[in-house]
């Protein structure tokens, strides 16, 4: 899985702070990653540069192997504050598209039980 960090001219942000959120966005989705190709943090300042209380955005784009990509959005006060939002969205995002076909109750079903005579 592939981890490509994106910021527009307006975030400084260093490559230990981006070492950082690179790793909490792989263990936010590790239980997916067998099927995750790539993910993609795009983080842009709307305002550039002007005052605005949620003017950080995150985007955060995952692209599955033989689906269309998942992409979510998160505006905040801080860089940080948007990157939580928008990993909290995507967990939840992936936990609703992917995670039936991939979590089973521990037993078989009690179709495909024997009946016992």
């Amino acid at each position: 899985m592939q981890i490509q960090l994106n910021k527009d001219s307006h975030i400084q942000i260093d490559d230990d702070i981006a070492d950082r959120l690179e790793s909490e966005l792989a263990s936010a989705v590790e239980r997916f990653a067998d099927r995750i190709t790539r993910l993609e943090i795009h983080l842009s300042d709307e305002n550039a540069g002007k005052f605005g209380t949620t003017d950080k955005r995150c985007l955060l784009e995952a692209r599955i192997a033989g689906q269309q990509p998942i992409v979510v959005t998160h505006n905040a006060g801080s860089v940080k504050e948007a990157f939580d939002g928008a990993v909290h969205r995507l967990r939840s995002l992936l936990d609703s598209k992917l995670g039936r076909s991939t979590d089973h109750k521990g037993g078989p079903s009690i179709r495909h039980m024997g009946t016992e005579e």
